[in-house]
């Protein structure tokens, strides 16, 4: 029965992430990005002074800054994609996967950006006076659709005990029991402890917390990989010759890499990139919707930061490590493949205890930023009384998703995740003209005031 279950899911998941999602995911991106003239392009300089220089908007509505939203949203996004995700990318379909996961990162900027607009724009304070926001609220504000919302919230809710907590639970379980010899059990009750301290606080301990963990695992990984890519600088052009060359011609079989078609490529590049940055879901919104900004395209510039980070940062620097080091070409796939990249890169075996513990940053930060994502779609489906509960329910999955087998999981997971971009797209599509609008609007008063502005 378990595997007739297993083997239905399969198909589901291959069913909702086939062509046509990653046609639609795709195709929006470019859209957005034409219709707002490149604006992660031509802003992108200005949003990275917003995320990182000012911080802050002093007087403005809302519950955490907007350095606080983004590293909430980065918490949620930067994970396991950026480890095992760009491993198995690149084994499946070569080092031209990730040219494809560039590329997806390039137009899910513009992406993420509409999302955040909207989300500010069209958020709303609850009895407490903390701001509650996302795709939710603006397919049913914006366009009326209420049972779209509706169906959002509860795919994001399910979602949420799946790839933002039980999954990720498990992995960290996992690598700590191999690395370190940790019993799972030991994990799973740690755990549920220090997310529950977290989680009492609400999003401004959240904010508080994913300020301080983020930006730690990001950069001491970030150090790591550059150092193993560094130390065989002359190998870079190199890097980049393949990457490019195999976007566009097939990778032949060697040692036990199985060869890629350019198809290949292009699918496992596309797949990847959206499971690492979460374009299209719509979940960031949900974060960027918290933020203290007296304007929506303020902070939806701060958010775009986020796939940018994630997609062309991060993950080239596992892609250059994997590549550069060679051992792409050994078989492996996933974590353990990053994990031998780094300690073939690095001396002393200190790569593979580098991965080990960036995945176990990785996995808690993301079950951070999946808990306020899933508590305000509950939120949004049975009313303010249902946080408490949420909260509660949320700690015991994770203690549950340390000590158990997830493959049915993982599977779910992916599908709810389908099914969140779904709804969230048809809403970027249909309300772009006001992301247009907005963002001309807030591109001419920068103009005007150009002689007293930032950056």
């Amino acid at each position: 029965m378990e595997n007739t279950l297993l083997d239905y899911v399969g198909d589901v998941q291959a069913l909702v992430w086939g062509l046509p999602m990653l046609v639609l995911l795709g195709g929006t991106g470019l859209y957005l990005t034409v219709l707002l003239k490149g604006v992660q392009f031509r802003s992108l300089c200005h949003a990275l002074y917003l995320a990182f220089v000012r911080r802050r908007e002093t007087g403005a509505d809302g519950d955490i800054s907007h350095f606080q939203a983004l590293m909430t949203a980065l918490a949620a996004t930067v994970g396991t994609g950026n480890i095992a995700g760009v491993a198995t990318a690149i084994a499946a379909g070569g080092p031209g996967a990730l040219f494809w996961m560039w590329m997806t990162g390039l137009v899910g900027m513009a992406t993420k950006y509409s999302e955040a607009v909207l989300s500010v724009k069209y958020r709303e304070t609850d009895s407490k006076g903390l701001m509650k926001g996302g795709p939710m609220y603006y397919i049913s504000n914006a366009m009326g659709w209420k049972w779209m919302g509706g169906a959002y919230a509860l795919f994001a809710a399910l979602a949420a005990f799946g790839i933002g907590n039980m999954t990720q639970s498990n992995s960290m379980a996992d690598v700590l029991q191999s690395s370190f010899g940790v019993d799972p059990w030991i994990t799973g009750i740690v755990l549920m402890i220090g997310t529950g301290l977290v989680l009492i606080g609400g999003i401004k301990s959240i904010g508080r917390a994913a300020s301080l963990i983020v930006p730690t695992m990001i950069v001491l990984y970030i150090l790591g990989g550059l150092t193993a890519i560094l130390m065989n600088a002359s190998a870079i052009p190199g890097i980049f010759e393949l990457v490019v060359t195999h976007a566009f011609t097939p990778a032949a079989a060697a040692g036990g890499f199985a060869g890629a078609m350019v198809r290949q490529a292009v699918q496992f590049g596309v797949a990847r990139g959206i499971f690492s940055n979460e374009s299209g879901l719509g979940s960031a919104g949900i974060a960027a919707a918290a933020a203290q900004t007296k304007d929506p395209v303020t902070q939806a510039l701060v958010s775009m930061t986020q796939t940018f980070i994630d997609t062309l940062v991060v993950c080239t620097i596992t892609g250059f490590t994997i590549i550069g080091t060679g051992v792409w070409l050994s078989g492996d796939t996933g974590a353990p493949l990053t994990a031998a990249a780094f300690t073939a890169g690095l001396p002393g075996g200190f790569g593979g205890y580098l991965v080990a513990v960036g995945l176990v940053l990785f996995a808690y930060s993301t079950i951070l930023g999946w808990s306020y994502y899933g508590e305000k779609s509950v939120v949004y489906l049975l009313g303010e009384r249902s946080a408490l509960p949420y909260r509660t329910l949320f700690c015991l999955f994770v203690g549950i998703g340390a000590v158990s087998e997830l493959e049915l999981v993982w599977g779910v997971s992916d599908i709810m995740n389908g099914l969140m971009a779904f709804p969230n797209l048809v809403a970027l599509l249909f309300l772009s003209p006001i992301v247009a609008t907005e963002t001309r609007r807030y591109i001419a008063g920068r103009r005007d005031a150009a002689p007293s502005s930032g950056p």
